[in-house]
Order: structure tokens, then sequence, then C-alpha cells
């Protein structure tokens, strides 16, 4: 694969720590979530793996939707991720929650979030190693 764009930040500190882009737009405070034993002061990298794996899948829906001729525009998707003890390390779990506009019937719908989950980026990295619920709402 040529990569179109490659995006590089460099963190210090581990998830206690800071997260920065190359070019300056991302400059972020981490913190330990409180449940892990932290302060909760800061974001962490599940919130921004949740709301990167959220933002590819919205955009993945719209190019799958335009592709079938249906305006999903309007439709939101939240990204959940959950991290947890497995085995002697720790493991994520990924849910995505889609709500789709009320003209989008239901079956159009599940077609259109399962295309968008072939072709969304995240999804594809994600496949096999860690597991995504799709819910639409």
């Amino acid at each position: 694969m040529d990569a179109i764009y490659t995006a590089v930040a460099t963190a210090t500190h581990g998830r206690d720590g800071r997260a920065v882009s190359s070019d300056g737009k991302l400059d972020l405070q981490l913190g330990i979530p409180a449940e892990m034993g932290g302060n909760g002061q800061g974001t962490n990298p599940e919130q921004l793996f949740a709301a990167g794996y959220a933002a590819c899948f919205a955009s993945a829906l719209a190019v799958v939707g335009r592709t079938a001729k249906v305006d999903v525009s309007e439709a939101a998707v939240t990204g959940e991720v959950g991290i947890g003890k497995q085995g002697e390390g720790f493991a994520l779990k990924v849910t995505l929650r889609i709500e789709l506009p009320e003209t989008v019937d239901e079956a159009t719908g599940r077609k259109l979030v399962e295309q968008a989950h072939q072709v969304c980026p995240y999804s594809n990295a994600t496949r096999g190693n860690i597991p995504v619920e799709l819910v639409i709402e």
C-alpha cells in the first residue's frame, strides 16, 4: 500500500503524559482513567481510539451511502472502546453505535453498515484482532 497521508504523533510519559502531532494541531494532556487507578485528568488512548474509529466509520458509511444513492449524511457514529485484563496483559473491545436517519429503512441501513465495516480502515485493522460490535440504533 502506498500511503496517501501519514499522521505522526509523539507520546511522552505513557498514559500519564502528553501526545503531540507533528503539525501541532493535536496537543493533549493524557491521564489514566480513575477506573484504572489514575486521577482521570486528561484524555486517554481509548478515548482517542473511540473518536478516530467513530469518525472513520462515519466517513466509510458516507462513501457506501453515496454509492448506493442513499442519503446517510445525518448519520452519527458513537465509538465505545473498552479495555480490560486478558491473561497476563490487557485487551480491547469496541462497540460502534450507529444512528441512521429515519428515512433509511432497517434492511438498507443494516446493509450499508455492513458494507462500511468492510471498507473502513479501522475495521480492517481490527478485524480478527479485537471484537467489534455494530449496533444500529
